[in-house]
């Protein structure tokens, strides 16, 4: 089976080539052809013997998502759809200004976290990328936008994980993929131009600020439990409180300061005194200048109910949360012509990849499913749950949604037959140190 070398950081690809018996520079060598040169053939790799190629030929490949569609818009944005192996669908968009470059990719096919207003949600949860596939998007955006070949120039400047999927749910592969690009080797960029965002995912905050040095970014959109838990669900594991507080500690511990991400919803969380609330919640930890909030227009999507705010309702938030002393943006809105907004060009595939994901989890093995079950009460250590888990005549998940979520939101989720709704505190369990 060959492997794709995408896949491989820079202290895996030393090890690959140190069990194939070269030196530990063939890595640097084969990386630079791959991220500084754009090659995929290994007989083009002029500085290999021949016989080392032939050997890569033989175990190795580099293999890029394909595009399947292009969009350009008239402000210079451009999204992809892009296909992957298995025929899953992701997206990637790539964003110019005067001042830098961003590409936005995904790090996972779908989303378990449900956010209310969000186009992704609505496809459900597949499966994770591997870091071949997180990566690939910077490689093939690189090549595609015009790689400087050996010119000294980026093509990307920033990279933001703010693409379908929650990367803090697909820790592993997100790091190693943003090792990847902060390395000299791939595409050296520095540490505060990669950003990952997170719905608040509160113990994998935690972890990812030991693992990697990167700007954080923390979709927040309510500074209230009670409306954060209708329009982000994961808040009713991890509270706006939280949330904060996790924030508050990655800015103390890295001296990098967090943005806070906050739709705009016309009369749902854009009233002036959720400005208020929301400058009471930031400084309390600390008025360092440890946080910027980003008000972000609603990118609206076909068949949603949520609308952008009215232009003076965002001029007076943020009015209130400058008045506060908090640093303000309001993000400009880019490639609404194109749907600019995540998850809109894959939604058209989404009702086989939803199914592919439900049938995969009903053909299950019944043992596989239930050491699972046990594994998630064991995280969350609530007894009750391990109890029920050991019932196995319940229906696959139900204990977890009566235990985990509020009665309404469980008892519709089971008896409705999605169980993407319920996915949400499973792949959060799943993020959890399972403790001996």
């Amino acid at each position: 089976m060959t492997i794709n070398l995408l896949d491989q950081n820079r202290q895996a690809m030393e090890a690959f080539f140190a069990a194939l018996g070269e030196k530990a520079f063939r890595a640097s060598q084969v990386m630079k052809w791959i991220y500084h040169h754009g090659v995929d053939d290994f007989d083009a790799m002029s500085n290999l013997s021949k016989a080392l190629r032939d050997r890569l030929k033989e175990l190795a490949e580099i293999r890029l998502p394909e595009v399947a569609v292009d969009k350009p818009s008239r402000d210079g944005t451009r999204k992809w759809m892009l296909r992957l192996a298995d025929g899953n669908s992701i997206e990637m968009v790539y964003i110019p200004e005067t001042d830098r470059s961003t590409l936005c990719v995904s790090s996972q096919v779908g989303c378990a976290l449900n956010c209310s207003f969000c186009s992704t949600a609505r496809q459900g949860y597949n499966r994770n990328l591997t870091t071949a596939e997180i990566i690939g998007q910077v490689v093939l955006a690189s090549r595609l936008i015009g790689l400087p070949q050996n010119k000294g120039e980026r093509v990307i400047s920033n990279v933001v994980l703010m693409g379908m999927g929650e990367p803090l749910l697909n820790f592993d592969a997100v790091v190693k993929a943003m090792e990847l690009m902060q390395d000299d080797y791939a595409f050296g960029i520095s540490k505060r131009r990669v950003t990952v965002s997170t719905a608040g995912v509160v113990p994998a905050i935690d972890q990812l600020r030991a693992a990697i040095d990167v700007s954080l970014a923390v979709s927040l959109h309510a500074p209230d439990d009670a409306l954060r838990n209708e329009l982000v669900p994961i808040n009713t594991r991890f509270s706006v409180g939280e949330t904060v507080n996790a924030a508050w500690d990655y800015a103390r511990v890295t001296k990098r300061r967090v943005s806070i991400e906050y739709a705009m919803m016309r009369g749902i969380n854009d009233q002036a005194w959720r400005a208020d609330l929301l400058a009471d919640v930031l400084p309390a930890r600390g008025d360092w200048g440890w946080v910027h909030v980003n008000l972000i227009p609603l990118n609206p999507t076909p068949g949603s109910k949520w609308t952008a705010s009215d232009p003076a309702d965002e001029r007076e938030f943020v009015r209130r949360l400058e008045a506060r002393g908090i640093p303000t943006t309001v993000r400009d809105t880019r490639g609404r012509e194109i749907d600019g907004a995540c998850g809109q060009l894959a939604a058209a595939a989404a009702p086989r990849q939803r199914g592919d994901a439900r049938g995969a989890r009903a053909d299950a093995p019944a043992h596989r499913r239930v050491r699972r079950r046990l594994a998630h009460a064991r995280m969350i250590r609530q007894p009750e749950c391990v109890a029920r888990a050991q019932q196995e005549h319940r229906p696959p998940f139900q204990h977890h949604a009566r235990a985990l979520w509020p009665a309404d939101h469980a008892h519709a989720a089971v008896e409705a037959g999605r169980l993407e709704l319920v996915q949400p505190l499973l792949q959060v369990l799943h993020a959890l140190p399972l403790s001996a």
